[in-house]
């Protein structure tokens, strides 16, 4: 199962020492339609192991980045069919412009063939695209590089 310490969504967890429990996530992006869920979920698994009160935090800074995913995490990933993403785009300094798209290297999770072709830049999320394996011709998502 992966977990939202393997994403590196969850950033801390710390119990206050008064029954209660305060937990700082980020979310992989200011519009994650998950949010909601996940701040449920983990209010009740905290409330199920017995803290009275639970407090989740959203931190923005720094923002979250796919190289935050754990290497378990990004095991897990192939392991369910989920090409793991490649090294994040910097972000800090000059950022050199292109006007063409950025080639991502996306590696199919099933025969490991490091050639695919992108079939739709957009999969069951935002955060993935489609890509077809052209070794084996099996479709998969590849995690994009945030």
């Amino acid at each position: 199962m992966l977990t939202l310490a393997d994403l590196g969504v969850l950033r801390e967890v710390e119990a206050d020492g008064e029954g209660g429990a305060v937990v700082a996530i980020t979310p992989t992006y200011s519009g994650c339609p998950a949010i909601g869920a996940i701040r449920a979920d983990l209010d009740s698994a905290l409330r199920a192991a017995g803290f009275a009160r639970v407090e989740v935090r959203t931190v923005l800074y720094p923002p979250w980045s796919t190289d935050m995913i754990t290497e378990r995490g990004r095991r897990l990933l192939a392991e369910h069919g989920v090409s793991p993403p490649g090294p994040a785009p910097r972000s800090d300094g000059p950022m050199p412009l292109s006007l063409t798209p950025r080639r991502r290297e996306a590696h199919c999770p099933r025969c490991g063939s490091h050639t695919a072709e992108l079939t739709s830049e957009f999969g069951s999320t935002a955060c993935k695209a489609l890509y077809r394996c052209t070794s084996c011709a099996e479709p998969f998502e590849h995690m994009k590089e945030i």
